[in-house]
């Protein structure tokens, strides 16, 4: 098992996720805020490498995409980074972006990287699942890396139990339609989804994310999910001049 599969053995509730952009605010700082986040608490994390249309992000996670991207920021830099990840993280790690940067890096030399560098799992958006299934999960497994889905209100039943069929970690539940940054508003409605969900008695535990701002979100989403992500709000609280400061000052409204 990778270490994403073991922390989801051993702890199914109260887990939080922090999601940031590599080579963002600075373009060396990717290290340094897993090391950090790690040291404040963080489960595990989710680092996307930037792409030049992010679709389902929403403003803040763009500028910070096209900020490490102006920086210089790119796939190969990346991993030349991670490259003494684990010599200083040991919490799981996954990295998230759009199937665009992995096709043209080549897929089974971004599944290698990742393995080489302590990399647990992927999550990319807008890879078609029916594609995964047939030209790339072999090469996943091959790697031992978790590729994670995504689930939104829009997701039929039986589209949601292929995908817990095909996944060995956790299922990604986006909270709604919209892109990432926006608040989550526990309606009803959301209420109704989440519960549905769960009710389902998948075999994987699920990650509720979009929307997750605080503590107060994050609480309202671990009343139904093993846990919670958090991005745009960590990214847009992120000090250029003050980085490990604005991290703990951020991670603290979730130390118990």
């Amino acid at each position: 098992m990778n270490r994403l599969q073991q922390l989801f053995q051993k702890q199914q509730k109260d887990l939080l996720s922090i999601y940031y952009t590599a080579g963002y605010p600075n373009l060396g700082d990717t290290l340094k805020i897993a090391e950090t986040l790690e040291q404040n608490g963080a489960n595990f994390l989710e680092i996307g490498f930037p792409y030049s249309d992010p679709v389902a992000d929403g403003p803040v996670i763009q500028a910070s995409s096209k900020q490490a991207l102006d920086g210089g920021m790119t796939l190969h830099l990346l991993f030349e980074q991670l490259k003494d990840l684990r010599q200083k993280v040991t919490i799981p790690i996954l990295l998230m972006g759009y199937v665009n940067v992995v096709l043209q890096y080549g897929v089974e030399e971004f599944c290698k990287k990742c393995r080489e560098v302590g990399v647990d799992g992927c999550i990319i958006p807008d890879l078609p699942m029916y594609e995964y299934e047939e030209l790339y999960q072999p090469v996943f497994e091959k790697y031992e890396l978790s590729n994670i889905f995504l689930v939104t209100p829009q997701t039929s039943e039986e589209r949601i139990r292929k995908i817990d069929a095909l996944s060995n970690a956790f299922i990604y539940l986006v909270s709604s339609s919209a892109t990432t940054g926006s608040n989550l508003a526990l309606s009803t409605q959301s209420s109704d989804y989440f519960k549905r969900i769960a009710d389902m008695e998948l075999k994987n535990p699920f990650m509720i994310g979009f929307g997750i701002s605080d503590k107060a979100t994050y609480d309202s989403a671990n009343k139904y999910a093993s846990g919670a992500i958090i991005g745009s709000a960590f990214v847009k609280n992120l000090k250029q001049d003050d980085l490990e400061g604005s991290i703990k000052e951020f991670m603290v409204q979730f130390s118990v």
